[in-house]
């Protein structure tokens, strides 16, 4: 925790002293991120002595995030399962990649690859929660609370159990399956995981974590709800998007992210890590162009940036294979749309046909375990093409979320 300054209040700017947890910005209601000293840090580790590339998972990046596993006081916090360093795939044979000359990449934090990390639960979700639960133990926190669309649900769970936390998950009844039923067999092996059902969508699982957990004592970790930790966890997510390739010293963007946005902690993460290696002087001030890919069924996103609106307007969510999505609203969304106007990036809603013929698509033509959420992203890069958003031989990731065997009984009659 050396290195952290203070919690600063993304809508209000307010500064809050880092020494107590706190939840949303009691100034404005919104989310508050963590300000790390980067000019102390800078003259205290030159060189990049606070990187440590040798290490197989997220925390490579050391004092950079805000405990740093090379701390004796840190570590002891810290809950490692592998997550992080996962592998960059290249897709230049796409056939929209072939035709514009682009490097496009695939970011896939799904399915493990021998010689790099491996998300525990096949979900980038692990990054946040791994940060989320070594930050808990460092308050002294023992009960948290999150309501989830599912991932996140797991993925808590998973480093919860780990840490030995005692957690309660809400998550609606449409959740995939292999989600509902490995978070169940953990909840029924292990009495400090408690797991509760709701009808409806990540919204409705929120109002009931509020009416019947918080008063119990519970600490809220939902999306943005926490101060900061998750966005510190996703930041690492950008950190490696910009790490040298290959025998390259060169830290370096891509030109074009096309990330599935549901609650939008990647898109701050990223956004804040790119920020932090530019006061550091590892890159210059260039950023990529941010496209947040989100469901037609629940975009609330695309209609406030279609719009011009400031802040989305929660809309009545849909039937959508991509489960991650489908997210009425969120209390970070002003930032997410801020983002995405500061890069030159745009919103995009994809139809449920396009998506399902997109994962048929990726599996007959990869083998990659790809998730429904990246399918959608990757039926949108045509139309992204047509609008001047994907320029000829550029560079362009897509950021695969999660493994498909997380969605199987919903996408198997696709395979």
């Amino acid at each position: 925790m050396s290195y952290i300054s203070h919690l600063r209040g993304l809508g209000s700017g307010q500064h809050y002293r880092a020494d107590t947890p706190m939840n949303l910005d009691p100034l404005d209601g919104r989310p508050v991120e963590i300000v790390l000293d980067l000019e102390r840090l800078a003259f205290e580790l030159p060189d990049y002595a606070w990187y440590h590339p040798e290490r197989r998972d997220m925390w490579r990046f050391g004092a950079l995030l805000p405990l740093d596993i090379a701390n004796a006081d840190d570590r002891r916090h810290i809950v490692p399962l592998g997550e992080g360093c996962t592998p960059l795939r290249d897709y230049s044979r796409h056939p929209l990649a072939r035709a514009l000359g682009l490097t496009l990449q695939v970011k896939d934090e799904g399915k493990a690859e021998t010689g790099f990390g491996a998300n525990p639960t096949q979900s980038f979700k692990d990054r946040g929660m791994a940060m989320t639960v070594a930050m808990a133990r460092h308050y002294g926190l023992t009960q948290l609370a999150i309501p989830t669309q599912g991932n996140a649900g797991d993925s808590l769970a998973t480093y919860a159990l780990a840490g030995d936390l005692a957690v309660v998950v809400v998550m609606p009844d449409n959740t995939p399956m292999p989600i509902q039923g490995r978070v169940a067999a953990l909840a029924a092996r292990h009495a400090q995981i408690e797991l509760a059902f709701v009808r409806g969508t990540i919204r409705e699982a929120g109002a009931l974590l509020r009416e019947r957990y918080l008063p119990q004592g519970y600490f809220n970790v939902a999306t943005f709800q926490e101060p900061g930790w998750r966005i510190e966890g996703k930041k690492t997510l950008g950190l490696e998007l910009a790490e040298p390739q290959s025998s390259s010293r060169r830290w370096q963007l891509p030109d074009v992210i096309v990330y599935p946005t549901g609650g939008g902690t990647g898109v701050l993460g990223m956004w804040k890590a790119f920020a932090e290696l530019e006061a550091l002087g590892v890159i210059g001030g260039e950023r990529p162009r941010m496209v947040c890919v989100q469901a037609a069924a629940t975009p609330p996103i695309v209609n406030a940036w279609r719009s011009g609106a400031a802040d989305t307007t929660p809309v009545a969510a849909g039937p959508t294979l991509c489960t991650g999505l489908n997210v009425p609203g969120g209390v970070g969304h002003f930032m997410v749309l801020e983002i995405i106007r500061a890069s030159g990036g745009c919103a995009i809603a994809v139809e449920e046909d396009a998506t399902a013929a997109a994962f048929a698509a990726l599996w007959r033509e990869t083998g990659w375990w790809l998730c429904p959420e990246t399918a959608a992203c990757f039926a949108a890069l045509e139309p992204l093409a047509d609008q001047g958003m994907l320029k000829r031989g550029e560079r362009v990731v897509v950021v695969n979320t999660a493994s498909f065997e997380k969605y199987l009984p919903e996408v198997r009659h696709l395979l």
